[in-house]
C-alpha cells in the first residue's frame, strides 16, 4: 500500500464507487469496517459512493470494458483462474482502455461479524448527497 501512496504524496482523499449489491452493499457491516481499516492505515479520507439499487449497469467505464471482455473470451471455457486472467487480461479497447489483473490467492475468513460496539467506533458519516448510499470515512486517531 505504501508504494502506491507514494505515487500521489499530496493525496488526502480517495473516492470509491461501488454498486449496492452483495458484499460491498451499502448496509454490509464488513464493507464499512474494511475501508475504515484502510483509512486508518493510509491516513486518507475515503468517500464511498454507491450506485442506487438497479443502476450499476449505468457505470460507463465498466459497461464499455465488460462488453470487450465478453467479446474476448467468447466461445472459450473459463475453466480456472488462469484462464480468466489470461482471457480478460488480454482485453483492450480501441480507445486504449486495458484490463489490469492481480490475483489475490489469500483465503478470506468466512463468517466474520462486526459487532454493534465495533460499528460505534467507526468514523463514518453520511454524505450530504444521498447519505443513505454515500458516506465519508475518516482516519481515526491512534489511542495514546
Amino acid at each position: 500500500m505504501r508504494s502506491r501512496l507514494l505515487a500521489y504524496p499530496q493525496a488526502r482523499d480517495l473516492t470509491i464507487m461501488a454498486d449496492c449489491g452483495g458484499s460491498n452493499g451499502v448496509r454490509a457491516r464488513l464493507w464499512k469496517r474494511a475501508p475504515q481499516t484502510f483509512a486508518d492505515k493510509s491516513g486518507l479520507t475515503l468517500h464511498g459512493h454507491h450506485y442506487p439499487p438497479g443502476t450499476s449497469k449505468r457505470n460507463r467505464i465498466e459497461h464499455r470494458l465488460f462488453w470487450q471482455i465478453t467479446q474476448n473470451w467468447r466461445g472459450r471455457q473459463l475453466t480456472d483462474r488462469r484462464a480468466v486472467i489470461e482471457l480478460t487480461g488480454a482485453t483492450t479497447t480501441r480507445t486504449g482502455l486495458k484490463v489490469a489483473w492481480a490475483l489475490d490467492s489469500r483465503m478470506c475468513e468466512k463468517g466474520l461479524k462486526v459487532s454493534d460496539a465495533e460499528m460505534a467506533r467507526l468514523d463514518i458519516t453520511g454524505d450530504a448527497f444521498h447519505p443513505e448510499w454515500n458516506s465519508n470515512i475518516r482516519p481515526r486517531r491512534p489511542k495514546a
